[in-house]
């Protein structure tokens, strides 16, 4: 399995656990879609144990919206990114930008790969 994958398992794990507690989000994948691959986990679990503060550090960037109004597809983007470019040093920045444009093309609306990415571009711009 390409990491492309496995970065996408770990999306749909964050976006599940929106809905649902997060043993049951892993649990609820593994039996109907395919086994989770031990990178999606060990992401989901990092985005899972700082939620709060990557959810505030997502608040700063989102010039004209609060958190709450946007979709929950894009909020689980979103904190993967986040967590990707905080956290994982092999993960180059713009390959975790990029990742989250192609999950917003093709899981969120027409404008919103726009929005993710204006978003993560801020992001990064400030420690850079």
């Amino acid at each position: 399995m390409g990491r492309r994958q496995e970065r996408e398992q770990a999306f749909f794990l964050i976006f599940e656990s929106m809905f649902s507690d997060e043993e049951r989000a892993v649990e609820i994948f593994n039996e109907n879609v395919e086994p989770v691959s031990d990178f999606a986990k060990e992401v989901f679990q990092g985005v899972m144990d700082e939620k709060d503060v990557i959810d505030d550090e997502i608040s700063k960037y989102l010039s004209g919206w609060k958190l709450s109004r946007i979709s929950k597809v894009n909020h689980a983007i979103l904190l993967l990114s986040f967590y990707e470019i905080k956290k994982l040093e092999d993960v180059p920045n713009s390959v975790s930008i990029n990742e989250a444009v192609e999950l917003a093309k093709k899981y969120s609306g027409k404008d919103d790969a726009s929005f993710i990415n204006g978003v993560l571009g801020s992001y990064v711009r400030s420690f850079e």
